[in-house]
């Protein structure tokens, strides 16, 4: 059997919060609100889930799961991270095996990272 992942989906607390750092923040677009607590984001073939979940609970200290999103400039994309306030974990593009990146919490706790790869 084929295992594939087919969405990625956030639990949040404050799902208007949410689309807010989403799309103004990270530059997101909305795809499509499925109701009052479920909003589709656009990403390529994959979806990107927003749903907000009252049950929904955060380790500030640990993270099983980690989003990570693709730049071309990971210098550009922490100078306007910054100007955004957002919450750095690492602030300096650091090297990884495939290039540098960047980690940050999103509103919520979940930890989300910027990649730049090197040498494709």
């Amino acid at each position: 059997m084929n295992n594939q992942v087919c969405v990625i989906s956030i639990y949040v607390p404050n799902l208007n919060k949410a689309i807010d750092f989403y799309t103004n923040t990270l530059g997101f677009e909305i795809n499509k609100q499925y109701g009052p607590n479920i909003v589709s984001l656009v990403h390529g073939e994959l979806p990107l889930i927003l749903e907000e979940n009252d049950n929904a609970s955060y380790n500030q200290d640990i993270s099983g799961v980690v989003l990570g999103f693709r730049t071309e400039d990971i210098y550009e994309k922490v100078k306007y991270l910054k100007e955004k306030e957002v919450n750095f974990i690492i602030d300096e593009p650091t090297n990884c095996p495939p290039g540098k990146y960047i980690s940050f919490r999103d509103p919520f706790g979940n930890i989300l990272e910027y990649l730049q790869f090197e040498n494709l």
